[in-house]
C-alpha cells in the first residue's frame, strides 16, 4: 500500500508537469508564471516551498538529537508570513508590474540602479541554492530508500530525476500547481502523524515522563543547545525569512494585490498545522528508543522513516511519505527556478549580455543544477538539518539587508548593498568551510549564520551611512514611490 500511494503521487506530479509544459511558452512563464496566481495557490505554494525536507526529515532528527532547543528554528513560523507580506509583498508585486521583473536579483538591480548588485546577489543565490538543493535531494533519497529499499545513493538519483522531469517541462508553473496538491497532502499527513505520534508512547504525558526519566535535559527550554545558540537560530530563521528567494519571488505572481492582507493568516495557519510532524515524530521516536522499543538510530535523519514504518498504519505511512516527498519536491522545484534564473537571466544581465533564448537556457540550467546538487548530496556526509541551516543562513545574510531593508529605506545606497552581500557571502562560506574541515569552530552558542547576518546588517547600515550623499542618485523616482507607498 505504501508503494502504491508513493507511485500514485509521483505520477500526479509528472502529469501536472506535462500539463504545465503546454502552458510554458516564454521565459516569463518558466521563471515567474505570469501574474495570474490567486491568493490560495500563492499561500499554499509558499508554505510548501518553505517547509522542505529540512522541516520533515532534518527537523524531527534534530528534535531527537538535541531536544526542545530545535523548536527555536520553527517558532518564528507564527510571524514570518506577516513580516514578509508587510515588508515585501506589495513592493515586490508593484516592482514586478512596473518594471517587468522576473527574479529577486532583478529587484535588487532595479532598487540600486546596479547591474553589479544584481550579479553579486545572483552569485550568492546560486551558491546557497546548490546547498539547499542538496539538502532536499538528500532528504528525498532517504524517503525513497525507506519505501523502495533502493539504497540512499540510488534514492537520491531517482528523486532528482523525477523532480527534474517536471521542473524542466513546466518550470515554476508546474511547481505552483503541484504545490496545491502537495500542500494539502502535507497538512493532512502532518496532522494525522502527530496524532499517531502522541498515542504511540502513552500520549504526550507518557512520552514526557519517559524522556524526563532518562535524558531530562532534552525537555529543558534550550535542549542541549546553549541559550545563545537557540536564540541565534530564532533570530536567523525569523529575520532570515525575508531573504528566501524561492518564497519572495512568488509575490510577483499574485493576481490581486488587494487580497494580500489575507496572506499571513493562510500562510501561518498552514505552516503551524504542517509543523506538528516536526515536533511529534522527534519526541515520539526519542521516547521509543529510551524505552528500549527500538534500537538507537544510526543518525537523526532516520527518525521520520523509522516512525512511519514502525508505528503508522500502511495507508497513513503511504500518505505521510507522500507528504514528506511533497514538501521536498515543491522546495526543489522552487530552487530550480531561482537557481536557473540566476544562471540564465541575472548573471548575463549583470554582464550586459542577455541570453537570446532564456527559456531553453533555463531548462539547461535546471539540468546542470540538478547534477551539481546530486553530487553534493551524494558526497557531503552532512545531516539534512545542517545543510539546511547553511542554505538558509546564506540567503539571510546576503539578501535581507539589500532587499528587505533596501525596499523599505530610501537611505540605503548601492555601495552599502554591494558591501553587505559580499560580507554575507564571504563570511558564511569561509567559516562554514572551516567548520566542515574541522579547522576552526566558534565558541559554544555562536552560529555562523547568526554572525554572518549581524555582520551583513552592520555593514549595510555602516556603508550606507558613510555614502549617504549618494542615496538620492541610487534610487529612481518610480522605485522611490513604491518604497514610500
Amino acid at each position: 500500500m505504501i508503494v502504491a500511494v508513493a507511485i500514485g503521487y509521483l505520477t500526479i506530479c509528472l502529469l501536472i508537469g506535462t500539463w504545465a509544459a503546454r502552458h510554458t511558452r516564454t521565459a516569463e512563464d518558466f521563471f515567474r508564471a505570469g501574474t495570474g496566481i490567486g491568493l490560495w495557490p500563492l499561500a499554499i505554494a509558499s508554505m510548501a516551498a518553505t517547509l522542505s525536507g529540512f522541516a520533515f526529515i532534518g527537523g524531527p532528527g534534530l528534535i531527537y538529537s538535541v531536544g526542545i532547543g530545535a523548536l527555536f528554528i520553527v517558532l518564528p513560523a507564527g510571524v514570518t508570513g506577516a513580516l514578509s507580506a508587510w515588508l515585501l509583498g506589495s513592493r515586490m508585486r508593484l516592482l514586478g508590474e512596473v518594471r517587468g521583473l522576473m527574479t529577486v536579483p532583478d529587484a535588487i538591480g532595479v532598487r540600486y540602479r546596479s547591474r553589479a548588485a544584481q550579479g553579486l546577489s545572483a552569485i550568492a543565490i546560486l551558491v546557497a541554492t546548490v546547498g539547499y538543493l542538496a539538502t532536499n535531494l538528500l532528504a528525498l533519497g532517504l524517503i525513497i530508500d525507506a519505501i523502495f529499499h533502493t539504497g540512499l545513493s540510488t534514492g537520491i538519483v531517482i528523486g532528482a530525476t523525477v523532480v527534474v522531469a517536471y521542473s524542466i517541462a513546466g518550470g515554476i508553473l508546474a511547481g505552483i500547481y503541484t504545490d496545491l496538491v502537495q500542500g494539502a497532502i502535507m497538512a493532512l499527513a502532518s496532522a494525522l502523524v502527530f496524532a499517531a505520534a502522541m498515542t504511540s508512547g502513552g500520549g504526550l504525558g507518557g512520552i514526557s515522563r519517559t524522556i524526563l526519566a532518562h535524558e531530562p535535559v532534552l525537555l529543558g527550554p534550550w535542549g542541549t543547545f546553549t541559550p545563545l545558540a537557540a536564540l541565534s537560530f530564532f533570530f536567523v530563521f525569523g529575520l532570515g525569512t525575508l531573504g528566501q528567494p524561492h518564497v519572495i519571488h512568488k509575490y510577483y505572481m499574485l493576481r490581486d494585490l488587494r487580497r494580500l492582507r489575507w496572506y499571513p493568516l493562510l500562510m501561518t495557519g498552514a505552516m503551524v498545522v504542517t509543523l506538528l510532524l516536526y515536533f511529534g515524530v522527534g519526541v515520539a521516536i526519542k521516547a521509543a528508543v529510551l524505552r528500549g522499543d527500538i534500537p538507537p538510530l544510526a543518525k537523526g535523519d532516520d527518525a521520520t522513516p523509522t516512525f512511519l514504518l514502525r508505528y503508522a498504519a500502511p495507508w497513513l505511512a503511504g500518505l505521510v511519505f507522500s507528504g514528506v516527498a511533497a514538501a521536498i519536491m515543491s522546495t526543489v522545484n522552487s530552487f530550480f527556478s531561482v537557481g536557473a534564473a540566476a544562471i540564465t537571466h541575472d548573471l548575463p544581465v549583470a554582464f550586459g549580455r542577455r541570453a537570446g533564448n532564456e527559456l531553453r537556457g533555463g531548462r539547461m540550467a535546471t539540468l546542470a543544477l540538478a547534477f551539481l546538487a546530486t553530487l553534493l548530496a551524494l558526497g557531503s556526509g552532512q545531516a539534512v538539518a545542517l545543510l539546511g541551516v547553511f542554505g538558509w543562513g546564506l540567503f539571510a545574510s546576503t539578501l535581507v539587508p539589500a532587499l528587505a531593508i533596501g525596499l523599505n529605506w530610501p537611505g540605503a545606497t548601492r555601495k552599502g548593498a554591494l558591501a553587505s552581500i559580499g560580507v554575507g557571502l564571504v563570511t558564511t562560506l569561509l567559516f562554514e568551510s572551516l567548520a566542515w574541515a574541522k579547522a576552526y569552530s566558534f565558541p559554544a552558542g555562536v552560529t555562523v549564520s547568526g554572525l554572518s547576518l549581524i555582520l551583513a546588517l552592520a555593514t549595510f547600515f555602516g556603508v550606507s551611512w558613510l555614502t549617504r550623499d549618494e542615496a538620492e542618485g541610487d534610487l529612481d523616482a518610480d522605485v522611490r514611490v513604491i518604497i514610500e507607498s
